[in-house]
């Protein structure tokens, strides 16, 4: 009986693109209840689909280069989530499902997964040879080596295992701000929604932190998807209000937080740099993989104001009458210090750092995020 309560209806259509003329499958299910053999029934579908043209599921995840996957209302249905939620796309969760999210430092997890762990396993990547020592696994002693050298050497590979991705979403009053169409925590939620589904969809546990002036709300990373549905509930019911205390809290999100874990925060960073670099040299410490998505208003950055103004302060609520025309220079040349001091602060400290105006599509600024990620792995 299929899992969806109605059988889904998989067609292929032409598409003329730039490069091969490969289908594009999209597929129509009715909303109903989610079973847990959802994916394998799914996956037994698209492997009868894609046997005449020469592929196998277990490829599926790797033929994106060469084949576009649109998946159109199914994607979330899948993960368990059937909600409309208006921070995701399903298109754009697709298109961006074609490289996956890797960390730049070892991993430590609790079941197998693509992400390099620090200690030693099995896998199909060579690590090192060792001296043989007694008690040692008489499978893995190379006998190669030991006709040529007359000593026992046993074979080490590295071992992959999955990862814990911790969004952290600052909550702040100033994250309700935004000129044009979008505000920072609309934008931080498409950011933080997009990466907990891609995380989940690749194996991977996935946990999110709101902080204000306090730690809000937690969840504590998990890879099911009844708890990507949670965390999409909680990023959808977050507003922002209150001082911003970004640098406390991280301070005692580093210390909370045990383990390797791929931390992504999300957030305006208008704090004092000289605290922000201590926040991240603890999460540099506790072998955490650091990532930053600094929000900026393009308004913030340009101050085009033409007219006398008031300014209020979305965090204290004090507001100034000021004259744009006699604080821009000073303004502008204070936004290029910050700038600069928070450009060097992420050199310094090893974060992975990536500006965003609020201008800037959302999915561009993922998709930059996932290939940096891609190519500038490094070892164990």
């Amino acid at each position: 009986m299929c899992p969806f309560q109605a059988e889904p209806r998989i067609r292929a259509e032409t598409v003329h693109a730039e490069t091969s003329g490969m289908p594009i499958l999209s597929g129509h299910v009715r909303r109903g209840s989610f079973y847990p053999d959802a994916v394998s029934h799914f996956a037994s579908l698209v492997t009868q689909r894609l046997t005449p043209v020469g592929f196998r599921y277990r490829q599926f995840a790797s033929s994106f280069r060469s084949i576009s996957f649109i998946i159109h209302g199914i994607e979330l249905i899948l993960l368990g989530d059937n909600r409309n939620r208006q921070f995701l796309d399903t298109k754009a969760l697709a298109r961006l499902a074609s490289v996956p999210l890797f960390a730049r430092r070892p991993m430590v997890g609790s079941v197998s997964g693509m992400h390099a762990s620090p200690h030693r396993g099995s896998s199909v990547e060579f690590a090192e040879y060792r001296r043989y020592v007694p008690g040692d696994d008489l499978r893995r002693l190379d006998w190669r080596a030991y006709g040529r050298t007359d000593r026992y050497y046993v074979k080490e590979f590295e071992a992959d295992t999955n990862l814990r991705l911790c969004l952290v979403v600052d909550t702040s009053g100033s994250m309700n701000f935004g000129s044009g169409d979008v505000t920072k925590i609309e934008y931080a939620r498409r950011l933080a929604g997009s990466l907990a589904y891609l995380a989940v969809q690749q194996g991977d546990a996935v946990g999110l932190t709101c902080m204000g002036s306090q730690i809000v709300r937690t969840l504590p990373p998990r890879r099911t998807p009844s708890h990507l549905r949670g965390l999409n509930d909680v990023l959808e019911h977050t507003s922002p209000e209150g001082e911003t205390g970004l640098v406390e809290r991280l301070h005692e999100f580093a210390e909370t937080t045990r383990g390797r874990a791929l931390v992504v925060i999300v957030s305006d960073l208008f704090v004092d740099t000289g605290g922000l670099r201590e926040a991240f040299e603890h999460l540099r410490f506790r072998k955490h993989d650091v990532s930053v998505f600094h929000l900026l208003d393009p308004q913030e950055v340009s101050f085009d104001f033409r007219r006398p103004t008031r300014f209020v302060d979305l965090e204290g609520g004090v507001s100034m009458f000021a004259d744009p025309s006699e604080i821009l220079d000073r303004y502008q040349q204070a936004m290029v210090n910050y700038l600069s001091e928070m450009q060097s602060l992420v050199l310094e400290t090893g974060v992975d750092y990536h500006r965003c105006s609020l201008e800037k599509d959302y999915e561009q600024a993922l998709f930059e995020f996932l290939v940096r990620r891609n190519t500038g792995r490094n070892g164990r």
